[in-house]
């Protein structure tokens, strides 16, 4: 199955988002801490920081966002 260049795009962003979640998060936090704070689980925040595709967009800015990001 071929994926649109739209896809592949979006592909490439949750991706870029996964690993710069990860690296904010191990400077400020567990992923625990973080779970609590995004009111999720471990488990969770990890197939985040790993880009498990079952993992929404808004999950990953939401995790972000506690990480201290901003706009």
């Amino acid at each position: 199955m071929e994926l649109t260049p739209e896809e592949n795009a979006l592909i490439g962003i949750k991706l870029a988002l996964s690993w710069s979640l990860k690296a904010r998060r191990q400077k400020v936090m567990t992923q625990v801490e973080l779970a609590k704070r995004i009111h999720s689980s471990q488990p969770r925040v990890a197939k985040a920081e790993n880009g498990d595709a079952s993992v929404s967009i808004e999950l990953l800015i939401r995790a972000m966002l506690a990480t201290g990001a901003t706009l």
